[in-house]
């Protein structure tokens, strides 16, 4: 019997490989998809910024963007009828948010592999999601 069985996993994309990575495994670990919410957060756009000048760019198509990029790669992936969730933030703040939201039992996230100083510098996504979350979560390595 799986020990996951029937909870909510909450899994953030970025893009990049190893996030659909992650992806793949909470896929394997879950009995039914409709339990397994994907989530990809965009950064906030600051005041100053020529888009936001010369309103050329907006959060709602920023999140219309995100999320047809999104549903194009995930079923170009095989990964059909999964909760999409677009967010605005810091990464690691809005994860854990959206894990606590729709409450989630595990959230999978992939780490990506930095320098010791950048990481020492800036911290990672996966560090604060481990922090700030209300539950499990599995960090995948390379």
């Amino acid at each position: 019997m799986n020990w996951l069985a029937k909870k909510t996993i909450v899994v953030p994309v970025d893009f990049s490989d190893d996030s659909f990575a992650a992806l793949d495994m909470a896929r394997e670990i879950v009995d039914d998809p409709t339990h397994l919410h994907v989530i990809h957060v965009l950064p906030t756009l600051e005041a100053n910024d020529p888009g936001v000048i010369w309103q050329m760019i907006d959060d709602e198509s920023r999140s219309q963007h995100a999320a047809e990029a999104l549903g194009k790669a995930l079923a170009d992936r095989g990964h059909r009828g999964l909760e999409v969730c677009i967010r605005f933030g810091d990464p690691g703040h809005e994860i854990a948010r959206y894990a606590e939201q729709v409450n989630a039992g595990l959230v999978i996230v992939s780490s990506h592999g930095q320098s010791a100083l950048k990481h020492l510098l800036i911290g990672s996504v996966a560090d604060r999601v481990v922090r700030l979350a209300h539950c499990p979560v599995l960090v995948l390595k390379r």
